[in-house]
């Protein structure tokens, strides 16, 4: 049937109203944090920087670890029931966390937070799938992942304007009514959904090797510049994170009863999305993150001037990110990944010629930051509509904690990588702006793989459908 035709239950439009507010909650959250840190800072004149860093560290890396397990349990007990109890879990400890009188105080409900994300995130997704017709997927992806785009958009300007409007505070407390909004009025929109065909068994084993496997090298990633990438404390946990790695691999693969099925990478698109996702994200947020400290350390703009001069690229993501679903349903995910990746080598080659230390909106920052918006528009959707399409309905959170899992390590990649290579902001401008020539460079290469992945990934695709 034809997707235009295709009747859309109205609950299942409830269901992706949720579920889109809920992942715009959390990444906003995401994106302002670090413009609290200066604020977090006087807040806790006693914490040092490194005890600071927990604040992002531990929710990072307790998400991270956590999302395998949520997946399963996803699946297993119902998305539903995880969704609005972790949604719950990270509405309690938001408030709380805006009342911490202490940094160790805050870092210990920040884990509490990764707890209540760890089990929306995956929960959410598969809920939306499930909901939606298997020929409107992409379009209701599109949307959704819309909602993490317009975060990114609003994130520094709305962050700014509250810290400096309510202090450090403000970060946590965004999140309480939007959590109370989704949690008096989503469960009555949402229905419940589990995938049928899991077991009510689990590799146990299994479940400490993935948690603290994944936990671990993401501490390794985001000790990298700290402890230097050559030594001997980063190399030994890297070590360590690896044999935790492959030893949950081969569990895994013996297991009749395993946490993760491995068996998803076997899946074409599944496999081709989730090597897409490493080069995109580590492209994009290189990019993201690194920009701010030359505009505000060079260019010597305020953090408020900075995040409006970088809105306009994410708000050109979420403009484009629905549109293109509806397409992505007629054409498929790969042309539509190729043309992200060349115009995201074409946003950062601007960047190359054209961003200089003398302050230039319009060709430094403006021009290159639209047609990055366009690669993310292009990109942060499509590669989940492409890395899900064939996953079976009963593995739909499973699949999505694979996902993520993979997105969250190839995040904390491009940041660790990004402030690695720009080193200490504080150094002349002409010395940040040679780092972060070599993070573009680094992101040209990583748009590239993209492109030449999904281009091939496009002639699958029409293969496919030619068949059918």
């Amino acid at each position: 049937m034809d997707a235009e035709t295709t009747f859309v239950p109205r609950k299942a439009w409830m269901t992706l109203a949720v579920a889109s507010v809920a992942s715009f909650m959390i990444a906003i959250e995401t994106s302002i944090i670090s413009l609290a840190l200066p604020q977090l800072r006087d807040g806790f004149p006693d914490a040092s920087e490194t005890k600071l860093s927990w604040v992002v560290n531990a929710y990072t890396i307790g998400v991270a670890s956590l999302l395998l397990v949520s997946g399963w349990l996803a699946d297993r007990f119902g998305r539903k029931r995880l969704f609005f109890g972790g949604l719950f879990i990270f509405f309690v400890a938001s408030f709380v966390a805006a009342l911490s009188p202490s940094a160790n105080f805050l870092i210990t409900v920040r884990v509490f937070q990764a707890i209540g994300g760890a089990m929306q995130y995956p929960a959410g997704l598969a809920l939306l799938l499930a909901a939606f017709p298997p020929s409107r997927i992409q379009t209701a992806i599109g949307i959704w992942g819309a909602t993490g785009g317009l975060a990114a958009a609003l994130g520094p300007t709305v962050g700014a304007l509250l810290v400096n409007a309510f202090d450090w505070q403000a970060v946590f407390f965004i999140n309480v009514p939007i959590a109370a909004i989704v949690l008096v009025f989503g469960p009555r929109w949402v229905e419940e959904s589990t995938g049928a065909a899991t077991s009510t068994r689990v590799d146990l084993l299994g479940v400490p090797l993935a948690s603290i496997g994944v936990g671990t090298a993401i501490f390794a990633i985001t000790q990298g510049k700290n402890w230097g990438w050559g030594s001997f404390n980063l190399l030994t946990t890297f070590l360590i994170a690896i044999v935790l790695v492959l030893a949950f691999v081969a569990r895994s693969r013996k297991h009749p009863e395993p946490l993760f099925d491995l068996g998803l990478f076997q899946i074409h698109s599944f496999r081709i999305g989730s090597i897409g996702t490493v080069f995109f994200i580590v492209a994009f947020f290189s990019w993201l993150i690194s920009l701010p400290t030359f505009l505000q350390g060079a260019w010597e703009w305020s953090v408020l001037e900075t995040g409006f001069a970088i809105a306009p690229g994410p708000m050109l993501c979420a403009i484009i990110s629905a549109p293109a679903g509806r397409l992505a349903e007629r054409i498929g995910n790969g042309p539509l990944l190729t043309v992200g990746g060349l115009c995201g080598v074409g946003g950062l080659l601007c960047h190359l010629f054209w961003t200089g230390i003398d302050p230039d909106f319009v060709k430094g920052v403006l021009v290159p930051g639209l047609l990055i918006g366009i690669a993310a528009g292009l990109g942060f959707a499509q590669i989940i509509g492409a890395t899900m399409k064939d996953v079976p309905r009963d593995q739909f959170a499973m699949g999505g904690a694979g996902r993520t899992t993979i997105f969250q390590l190839s995040l904390a990649l491009g940041v660790a990588l990004a402030f690695t290579i720009i080193g200490n902001p504080n150094r002349t401008p002409n010395e940040v702006l040679d780092g972060l020539q070599i993070t573009w460079i680094m992101g040209i290469g990583c748009y590239l793989v993209q492109t030449v992945l999904f281009a091939s990934f496009s002639f699958t695709e029409k293969s496919a459908r030619s068949t059918r």
